[in-house]
């Protein structure tokens, strides 16, 4: 997986609430954005289990970004952001 891929799908998630589906299964999804755009969170609940996903990513220079996970692999953080798919 390209950084690229992963920015762009990020990119993507409008700030605010936002419901959809990742593996079959229904998240809620908050993102949040900084003004600069340099601080950036994401976190999404599964709506009928326990499964989170939680992240912050901060962006150090125009083409470098650090992704610091919230208790869990950047593995499962990449694998959400680039198969979540929000309710149209």
């Amino acid at each position: 997986m390209e950084h690229s891929e992963f920015d762009a799908a990020f990119a993507k998630l409008a700030e605010g609430y936002r419901e959809g589906t990742y593996e079959g299964r229904r998240f809620s999804l908050i993102v949040r954005r900084s003004g600069d755009g340099r601080r950036n969170s994401l976190f999404a609940r599964e709506l009928d289990g326990t499964d989170i996903v939680s992240f912050n990513l901060f962006r150090v220079t125009s083409d470098r970004t650090l992704l610091k996970p919230c208790e869990m692999s950047a593995e499962k953080v990449v694998a959400f952001v680039l198969e979540f798919r929000p309710d149209t």
